[in-house]
């Protein structure tokens, strides 16, 4: 329709030998020429949206502008009257505002249907009129008072229309003739801004194309792999959205949460420190690509933190690719070949450091320290050939493998933690993106090993380190190592042993006390006086206000005896409620056991979780406790939110024996060996030097009233033969750390992360002679675990 006064009259005069009646319109034949439009007109309409087989969500009606300047359209409005209306049908109304732009385009969307897969772009102006897919009328109106005119007669002579399209061939009101039919897939669009008041001959049929007055955003920047990951840890376009991103994808987790698949580009660049693999997440969604794909990818770049934000989280980050969209271009397509981790292959210095700060903006070195080769191998496929397993297999399907067997071995097949600057770069966790179904998880024990490749793509894992997803797993093979015996005391020997029993509460199944028995007769050989920790209250973690551990201890001992030992006593003070750390409502304690058949305990009333044990000096000048059992120094700040140790006075042959029994501040909160800020801070040895401290001065104590009094401090000290807190212990001789006694690849207790290291200590008084000392390997080694520590016991021969 002709955007002036004088087209709408020549509108008129076409209209003029119509034979009109309610809804039937038949046109006559006209000589008239047209002039095209120089405004606003209708470009396109689209009744489909929604419906079965379309694609676009929504019905839509497009305007264009083929004038020189912009033309307002606040006031306007797009209306909508079915292909052969009814006496009661009205006008639908979608108002417009704001202007459309000199040769721009506005898009007006419609109602939207229960199917299509494809939103319109953003539109200009939003209404809720159900067009038909097939036919009906639309009117670019000067107004939004709904239109009454039922008639092509009686439209064109409406001032207020600005443009009239008619599309379908039983359309009534229409220019001239009506297009042809639409359907759910095609629409009616104008091939170019012209306007000769015919709708058969300014519209074409075909698909939709909605176009906004909001124009495109250019297409993302194509990248490669490599660009991505960049040569520091961080990627140079993190936050940005990239296109054309190439590769084949090697692995695919479809299980979990944090679903997706990892792709590696095949012809990788020249910089050994950028990766040439990536992961693409798909959250909850299994991606719809196999091993083998070529795809390409359009996402965002997104530095992943596995815990915490860009500035709190103490773990490196991941470069991953979110909210992706791909395309499989071919299929069967030969995986990159892993890269084999041979002993030599990644460096013996374990991490750049940047002064306790973070790590992260150092540009990476891979032919230097171990951490930066693993990263610089982020998301591509390595593999280690008959892999020696350093950690055994989790509950949670996971177990540590090393490329390195030589560095710092233990005499059992581990690798020990032997220094801060001794990490052990071999070390690399495994679990497995291959369904449990397709290939059990394999069971192993340290100085296993997994036969053939164990390969997959490298990825951090924020409680292990650096890994393997594997995509193919060696087959087990046993290393051969046993659970250990130590050899029984003999009549003029004192046994004393030490054993962390892993939160033992009466919930637990009568497996593990059966086990725990076990170790207590089998692999200790009955120690006359045990030192217990982790045992927990009566109703265990439920917090409930009970602290007793009656139950517990009965329960225990009860075991002990159906396994073959003796019948044990007990001593240990109750805390108070919830303040002595672990779990929530388990009032976690240290305590002994004894053989009274071999050895007495000596009752001094008065100790209680608060009241502090002091050394006295007895009636012939030695030393005694005030109360006993008692605890050290229980109020001190230093054993805030922390188990407090307990001290008995045992008698054994005549001769007293002073046994401290501890528990120290867990290493929860210190900053991971692999994290991001190196060299990592060890936040919590703050507070176990305070208690080694508090330990030390009672010590001091007793060797003030007698130098050579009878002392042994042990228990889970928590922390390193090597470590500051024990070096406080042990200054000037007070106190020897058995561990230190050992050859150097017996001295752990406990693995961690594939490092076997001492966390459990027994310290003997100087003067205490000491006949043999064993660290009695049962559990830390094992997948099947009564405990994650092992036991340890020295058997002396106590002095005047």
């Amino acid at each position: 329709m002709m955007s002036s006064t004088t087209g709408r009259a020549r509108a008129a005069g076409l209209t003029a030998a119509l034979v009109t009646s309610l809804g039937v319109g038949v046109v006559g034949a006209s000589s008239a020429v047209a002039v095209p439009s120089t405004g606003v007109m209708i470009a396109e309409v689209y009744g489909g949206g929604g419906t079965s087989g379309a694609t676009l969500t929504n019905d839509f009606v497009e305007l264009g502008n083929a004038g020189s300047v912009a033309a307002a359209l606040t006031g306007w409005s797009v209306q909508y009257l079915p292909a052969v209306p009814s006496t009661s049908t009205v006008w639908q109304v979608t108002p417009l505002s704001g202007e459309v732009a000199a040769g721009g385009r506005y898009l007006v969307r419609e109602a939207a249907g229960s199917g299509g897969t494809t939103p319109l772009p953003t539109a200009d102006a939003v209404g809720t009129i159900p067009m038909s897919a097939t036919a009906g009328t639309v009117a670019l109106v000067e107004s939004t008072t709904a239109l009454t005119c039922k008639t092509a007669a009686d439209c064109a002579g409406d001032s207020r229309i600005r443009d009239l399209v008619g599309y379908g061939s039983t359309a009534v009101v229409r220019e001239t003739a009506p297009t042809a039919n639409l359907s759910n897939t095609t629409s009616g669009a104008r091939p170019a801004l012209t306007d000769t008041d015919d709708n058969s001959t300014d519209f074409t049929v075909g698909a939709p194309t909605p176009t906004t007055s909001t124009p495109p955003p250019p297409p993302p920047p194509v990248a490669s792999i490599s660009e991505i990951q960049g040569t520091t840890r961080l990627s140079p376009l993190d936050g940005q959205r990239v296109s054309g991103v190439t590769g084949v994808v090697t692995a695919v987790r479809s299980f979990g949460s944090a679903r997706g698949f990892w792709f590696q580009d095949p012809t990788p660049d020249v910089d050994p420190a950028t990766s040439e693999g990536l992961f693409v997440f798909t959250g909850a969604s299994t991606p719809g690509v196999q091993p083998g794909d070529a795809v390409t990818v359009t996402g965002t770049v997104d530095e992943f933190y596995p815990s915490g934000t860009p500035t709190t989280s103490v773990h490196p980050s991941t470069t991953e690719l979110v909210g992706a969209s791909w395309t499989v271009e071919s299929t069967r397509n030969t995986l990159p070949t892993a890269e084999e981790l041979l002993p030599g292959t990644v460096p013996e210095d374990f991490t750049p450091e940047a002064d306790g700060g973070s790590i992260e903006a150092l540009l990476l070195r891979p032919e230097e320290f171990a951490l930066d080769f693993y990263e610089s191998r982020e998301g591509m496929l390595v593999g280690i050939t008959d892999a020696g397993v350093v950690g055994p297999t989790t509950s949670f399907n996971e177990l540590i493998v090393t490329s390195k067997p030589q560095q710092n071995p233990t005499a059992r097949g581990g690798t020990r933690y032997a220094g801060y600057d001794e990490q052990n770069g071999g070390r690399l966790l495994v679990t497995s993106v291959i369904p449990f179904s397709q290939r059990p998880f394999p069971k192993v024990n340290v100085g296993d090993r997994l036969d053939g490749l164990t390969a997959g793509p490298v990825d951090y894992n924020a409680f292990n380190g650096y890994g393997i997803l594997a995509t193919e797993l060696g087959t087990e093979v046993a290393g051969g190592i046993q659970r250990e015996t130590t050899r029984p005391q003999r009549d003029n020997e004192l046994a004393i042993a030490t054993y962390n029993v892993e939160n033992l509460d009466p919930g637990d199944p009568q497996d593990k006390f059966d086990r725990l028995a076990e170790g207590v007769v089998d692999s200790l050989a009955d120690p006359d006086v045990l030192a217990l920790e982790e045992i927990q209250d009566d109703s265990g973690p439920t917090n409930n206000g009970v602290v007793t551990a009656g139950v517990t201890l009965e329960r225990f001992t009860d075991a002990i005896v159906a396994a073959g030992g003796p019948r044990y006593l007990w001593r240990q003070i109750d805390p108070v409620n919830n303040q002595d750390g672990g779990e929530p409502g388990g009032n976690i304690r240290v305590g002994f056991l004894f053989n009274p058949a071999r050895v007495s305990f000596v009752d001094r009333p008065g100790g209680d979780a608060v009241t502090a044990v002091a050394v006295e000096a007895g009636p012939n000048g030695k030393p005694r406790l005030s109360v006993s059992p008692g605890r050290i120094d229980p109020l001190n700040v230093a054993w805030s939110s922390s188990r407090k140790p307990l001290v008995g006075e045992f008698v054994f042959n005549g001769k007293t024996v002073f046994v401290v029994a501890n528990h120290f501040n867990s290493k929860g909160g210190d900053e991971p060996l692999a994290g991001r800020k190196q060299p990592p801070s060890r936040i919590s040895e703050i507070q176990r030097l305070q208690q080694a401290d508090a330990v030390r001065a009672f010590v001091d104590d007793l060797q003030a009233v007698k130098a050579d009094a009878n002392v042994v401090v042990l228990g889970d000290i928590n922390d390193f033969e090597f470590s500051p807190v024990v070096s406080r212990l042990t200054a000037g001789g007070a106190l020897v750390d058995l561990i230190t006694t050992l050859p150097e690849n017996e001295r752990y207790s406990y693995v961690f992360q594939g490092n076997s290291q001492t966390l459990d200590h027994i310290l003997v008084s100087g003067r205490l002679k000491t006949v043999d000392y064993d660290v009695v390997h049962i559990n830390a080694e094992f997948f099947d675990q009564a405990s994650d520590h092992d036991p340890q016991v020295v058997r002396l021969k106590p002095g005047n």
